[in-house]
């Protein structure tokens, strides 16, 4: 169990498995989120996905406006970390949300 685990996070974690659709994700997302936090969000989720394209960190910088602190971070977890960029990646693709060349 990760160290910043405590009953509150795994709370938060149990909500968002109940959210049944995108319009509810975006609803609660929203609310809980600022913009900044949400765009910070999604700028990592498209950093990993250019990287397990092995795409380069000045191509991923000029597609996503990371800085090269962020995709190295990004780049850690996704290689070294646990697994749930990858994961989500898999999963995205199985979904069809991202192409299966990406």
């Amino acid at each position: 169990m990760p160290k910043y685990m405590n009953d509150s996070i795994r709370r938060l974690f149990q909500a968002i498995l109940l959210l049944e659709n995108e319009k509810e994700c975006e609803d609660f997302f929203d609310d809980l989120c600022t913009i900044n936090e949400l765009q910070n969000m999604a700028q990592r989720l498209d950093a990993a996905i250019l990287i397990a394209q092995g795409i380069s960190y000045q191509e991923i910088s000029k597609k996503t406006g990371a800085s090269s602190t962020t995709i190295s971070r990004v780049s850690r977890c996704y290689n070294y970390g646990e697994t749930g960029y990858k994961n989500m990646i898999r999963k995205m693709k199985e979904a069809g949300f991202i192409d299966e060349d990406q």
